[in-house]
């Protein structure tokens, strides 16, 4: 477990994947808030494939809330976002909704332990990992795990989501 002294290890998505007796790790980088792309900045500072990297991203769907977990270095369809969910049409949630919905702050959304279950996708791809990092909850914080568990607590659909 590498840890900051400033940051808390104990976090919403953390104590859901203990409640769900899953085995992960804890592991923290230093967040640069003035980063645009946080999956790849958090690879960066992990030396790890950003393909094994996750990010965690909040969508609509036909106006409904979604959850989509893809890598860090590809972009979500919308079509097929859409398509995962039985929709029309795609799009990314306003940060402040995003926010509010998951009770995370964008750049620490985590697909576990949000304030409002939404129905989640995974991009089927990274299923075929044997570890994964996923956002823990907080900005600098991440978990590896079994990608596999990630989609059995976050109840996630497997299905391919990237362009």
């Amino acid at each position: 477990m590498l840890c900051s002294p400033a940051m808390s290890n104990s976090t919403r998505a953390t104590v859901a994947l203990e409640a769900s007796g899953v085995a992960f790790t804890i592991h923290t980088y230093d967040y640069d808030p003035g980063g645009d792309r946080v999956g790849l900045q958090a690879a960066e500072a992990l030396g790890e494939q950003p393909r094994r990297v996750l990010k965690t991203l909040m969508a609509e769907v036909d106006g409904k809330p979604v959850c989509a977990i893809v890598p860090s270095d590809r972009e979500v369809s919308m079509k097929r976002l859409a398509a995962a969910f039985g929709g029309k049409s795609a799009q990314m949630m306003r940060p402040a909704e995003a926010e509010r919905l998951s009770g995370y702050r964008v750049g620490g959304i985590s697909p576990f332990g949000q304030r409002r279950k939404v129905p989640t996708a995974i991009e089927a791809t990274v299923l075929e990992e044997e570890l994964v990092f996923v956002n823990g909850g907080q900005r600098g914080l991440q978990v590896r795990l079994d990608p596999k568990q990630v989609q059995r607590v976050a109840s996630a659909v497997g299905v391919p989501l990237v362009a």
